[in-house]
């Protein structure tokens, strides 16, 4: 069984489009220190949820993150934090204000579809979704998009403090998987919270956040991560791995697969996903031709069918990497028992 591989469309989610709050998104010079910015999900950078993109720096029609990457795309003007899949987003994951302030302004009521089922055109002048912006004084305010219908908490007028939960990540808006978009604005200029001060064009000096110390350890930035991975018991498909719930292989199962999604990956890099049985030995293998463009993500999946005298007992090991000029830049291995 041989690797398959999708690569959905980059997510277009635009930043303080919608009705709830209107402003250029245009990063600010000279924005000042402004408040001190904790982790706005309730959720474990690296483990249950990662930064998919950053906020474009790049004046012109190119995407520069503040690192000097491409963990953005053209005029995005937020950062975007997303979950595992649908499983965990029905769950119920916690949108958190970041900072102390008042609820300015707030929407609820739009479903939580992704915009590939309901088309742009639906989503015209709601692409943030379901959101809330919360006033933090001195013209500084945080926005948070693509909630749950229905999971806000919170009403316009209230006292917040960092950390107060605000509802639940939902598939509001212009959005095709579970994530929080936030945005900062300071006197209605978009700020990019990982390097306020650098002027627009810049990047990779190490400038001051506005995160907190505890957040900053936390959002460390990263070249693009193994986002989700594991050994199923039959194919799967990038639509499978968002919806979340992939039942794991048994001695039964027809066969055993090992997939992973990556978030990120660059133009050139290759994946490679390597299956071993008990006794140590390849049951399945493949490392893909480099890729011919960035991509927001990558499906990947390599198998082999069950053997005529079964599968037999002990641990099965799966290891993913992602190859990155002639180096291993992401790693990660899995094992499951039969």
């Amino acid at each position: 069984m041989h690797l398959r591989q999708t690569s959905p469309m980059r997510p277009s989610i635009l930043a303080a489009v919608a009705a709830i709050a209107v402003s250029a998104p245009i990063l600010s010079r000279a924005a000042g220190e402004g408040p001190k910015l904790s982790l706005p999900l309730a959720c474990t950078i690296g483990q249950t949820c990662e930064i998919q993109h950053y906020v474009d720096r790049d004046p012109g029609p190119g995407a520069l993150d503040y690192h000097c990457g491409h963990r953005t795309y053209e005029k995005h003007g937020g950062v975007d934090i997303r979950i595992l899949d649908m499983a965990a987003q029905r769950r119920g994951v916690d949108v958190l204000a970041a900072a102390p302030g008042r609820v300015a302004r707030l929407r609820d009521g739009v479903p939580d579809i992704s915009v590939r089922a309901r088309g742009l055109q639906a989503v015209s002048g709601q692409e943030c979704g379901n959101g809330v912006v919360i006033d933090h004084g001195d013209g500084w305010e945080t926005q948070y998009c693509h909630m749950a219908q229905g999971s806000l908490k919170v009403r316009v007028g209230d006292v917040v403090k960092a950390g107060t939960p605000l509802g639940h990540i939902g598939l509001s808006g212009q959005t095709e998987f579970p994530h929080l978009h936030v945005s900062v604005r300071h006197n209605g200029q978009m700020v990019d919270p990982f390097a306020p001060n650098l002027p627009l064009g810049a990047c990779g000096a190490k400038a001051a956040s506005m995160w907190t110390p505890q957040a900053a350890k936390a959002l460390v930035y990263k070249a693009g991560v193994i986002f989700n991975s594991g050994l199923a018991g039959a194919r799967v498909t990038n639509d499978d791995v968002e919806n979340g719930g992939i039942a794991p292989p048994t001695s039964a199962s027809p066969v055993m697969v090992a997939y992973m999604r990556v978030s990120e990956p660059q133009q050139g890099d290759e994946l490679e996903i390597t299956l071993s049985g008990p006794d140590g030995k390849t049951l399945a293998t493949q490392r893909l031709p480099p890729l011919d463009r960035d991509k927001a993500q990558y499906f990947a999946m390599v198998g082999r069918k069950r053997p005529a005298a079964g599968w037999p007992a002990g641990a099965y090991v799966a290891e993913f990497k992602v190859w990155r000029d002639g180096k291993v830049a992401m790693r990660k291995r899995l094992e499951t028992r039969l």
